[in-house]
């Protein structure tokens, strides 16, 4: 079994395309005007907006804007730098700013225009690095 994608559902999903599209440096591809994708070589992250909700089975199987568990992760290769670029667009949703943690990754946590955490991380630590090769 392979991670495919993860999908946000939100109420605007040009404002959170652009988001996407601002902190990754990649343009996603809309695929209709209520679906969107970044591919990475691992996984994608989707958009859709609430109206694909319907397609689910109805809008209360999600609710936009309501996360309060899951963390978006993008592996980065100098995640200082990322910040020095990235830290007048992010703003005040900057949660913690570049910090080495105990496993070895320096992290970057951030909120996007939904309030769902991202982070940016870069391993640093030999055995970190080694979980990615």
């Amino acid at each position: 079994m392979n991670l495919s994608s993860v999908r946000i559902i939100t109420a605007d999903i040009k404002r959170l395309i652009h988001f996407y599209e601002q902190v990754t440096g990649a343009q996603l591809t809309r695929y209709t005007d209520d679906f969107a994708e970044l591919r990475t070589p691992q996984a994608a992250l989707a958009i859709g907006s609430t109206n694909t909700l319907a397609l689910f089975g109805g809008n209360e199987i999600a609710k936009a804007a309501a996360n309060q568990s899951v963390i978006i992760e993008f592996r980065v290769d100098d995640v200082d730098s990322r910040y020095e670029d990235l830290a007048d667009f992010i703003g005040e949703n900057i949660v913690q700013k570049p910090t080495t943690m105990p496993w070895g990754n320096r992290s970057l946590l951030f909120r996007d225009p939904d309030g769902n955490l991202v982070n940016f991380f870069t391993p640093v630590a030999a055995e970190a690095k080694k979980r990615f090769e």
